[in-house]
């Protein structure tokens, strides 16, 4: 068996599930593909694109605390070499409400914008092909 052409899904908990709900779908554009509650204590929600290798998971167990990023080079990367997709990307983001914040490594700002999610799990958006 080979995880070549695996679905890969990246999951983390959060304390604020709908405010990462808004973050993803609303500023990201993510779609709401699955979500449950109390499985076992937990509640989740899945977020993905249609025909996307991969999807994000974000779960949150009944009495415990998921807590804040443990440092700002918690990314995820958004390659966008098509200049009008990330433009449009950018002010999906704007009309959300979200704002760029400096990236902690300065590279990510020399072609890209770094929006910061309310568990402080950092995303970027990057003009380029990868």
């Amino acid at each position: 068996m080979s995880i070549i052409g695996a679905h890969l899904r990246i999951a983390r908990p959060t304390d604020h599930m709908d405010d990462i709900l808004h973050f993803y779908r609303d500023g990201l554009g993510f779609e709401l593909i699955g979500s449950f509650r109390d499985h076992d204590g937990f509640d989740g929600i899945m977020l993905g694109h249609p025909g996307a290798a991969y999807h994000l998971e974000f779960t949150h167990k009944h009495g415990q605390v998921a807590g804040h990023a443990p440092g700002h080079e918690n990314l995820l990367v958004f390659y966008l070499p098509d200049s009008e997709d990330w433009r449009r990307a950018v002010e999906r983001m704007t009309t959300a409400g979200y704002h760029p914040v400096p990236s902690f490594n300065p590279y990510w700002d020399v072609r890209g914008l770094t929006y910061e999610d309310i568990d402080g799990y950092r995303v970027v958006l990057q003009r380029a092909a990868w």
